[in-house]
């Protein structure tokens, strides 16, 4: 198979998705990189239908590497994920309203494009927790104890500006009081996996990084936000607060941190949904709402060999490529 993958500047040192991609090419596959933010792409050339049976997506919310995704999901291109689930779920103000009328418990959010707006809020209602409602990795996420601190510095990951952000939406939420444990669980094409880890509200909360067994509650929260947004692999943040689970976060392509032989599950996902199409696409666009296949909860422990059966050699007349720059 031929592949495309749109990795942007603040991912090209990472393992996800490069020893994705690495993977990939071992097994034989032809892989073209595209690199968004820093090199010339001839799209004219390069995105054209039936020049590559799937495109997929690993950069930062706000990036340019989306628009290319929609441009090869609009000449007819598989995208994974697909590419209106991506877009649902990038924007968190607008996450945060598709998964609330669909029956998720999602906190009430508050959008304002300045942060000093906040202070309309019932003053009962805070802390809040006041993030970009394009942000990603957890970027100028703030707790405000009460409304005189909102325009306090966001802190190392801010802009400079007041609040932590140069332009654009906010969105803000109450906190949800927790043990400083966030839940993360990932979706790897229907099989779901639950880790934890240290909030990055309470960075000084001792936490160690690991995957722990997964309830039923969560799985089907997990399992029904791939259905509502039309997701295949993504991640969740979970809180699990006094009233219950509440989900605070979702990722498309996330860094499946914790699954066990997550490189080889990936990759044979991207695999799977490039020949078969993904979620959303077999829905198809009308659908607001779509299907999903019953998820597997997979166990807390890792396995003892890969469940994947040996690849192919790698074909070394088709090596990883690069489209439109360096590499």
């Amino acid at each position: 198979m031929r592949l495309c993958f749109l990795v942007e500047e603040q991912y090209r040192h990472d393992g996800m998705p490069l020893d994705v991609i690495r993977q990939l090419g071992a097994w034989g596959h032809q892989v073209d990189v595209v690199w968004p933010g820093r090199s010339l792409i001839p799209i004219s050339e390069a995105i054209q239908a039936g020049s590559h049976d799937a495109w997929v997506l690993k950069t930062v919310s706000g990036g340019p590497g989306l628009t290319l995704l929609e441009a090869a999901a609009s000449v007819g291109l598989t995208t994974v994920n697909d590419v209106r689930a991506i877009r649902g779920v990038r924007d968190k103000a607008l996450a945060a309203v598709i998964a609330r009328s669909n029956g998720l418990p999602v906190p009430a959010t508050y959008a304002a494009a300045r942060p000093e707006e906040f202070a309309q809020i019932p003053e009962a209602e805070f802390p809040l927790v006041v993030k970009p409602a394009d942000g990603s990795s957890g970027r100028a996420v703030r707790l405000v104890a009460t409304p005189d601190r909102l325009l306090d510095p966001a802190g190392p990951d801010a802009t400079g500006e007041p609040g932590g952000t140069a332009g654009g939406l906010l969105i803000a939420q109450p906190y949800v009081p927790n043990s400083g444990t966030d839940l993360k669980v990932y979706s790897v094409a229907g099989e779901l996996y639950a880790t934890e880890r240290c909030s990055p509200l309470h960075p000084a909360h001792a936490a160690r990084e690991r995957q722990v067994p997964l309830t039923p509650e969560i799985a089907r929260i997990t399992a029904e936000i791939g259905t509502v947004f039309g997701l295949d692999l993504y991640g969740v943040d979970i809180l699990l607060g006094p009233d219950g689970p509440v989900v605070v976060d979702i990722n498309d392509f996330p860094s499946f941190r914790q699954v066990p032989d997550a490189v080889a599950r990936v990759s044979a996902a991207v695999l799977d949904l490039a020949r078969n199409g993904t979620t959303g696409q077999a829905a198809g666009p009308a659908s607001c709402r779509l299907a999903a296949g019953q998820p597997r909860v997979m166990p807390a422990t890792a396995p003892t060999a890969s469940p994947f059966t040996a690849p192919p050699a790698p074909r070394a007349d088709r090596p990883a490529a690069s489209i439109g720059g360096g590499r």
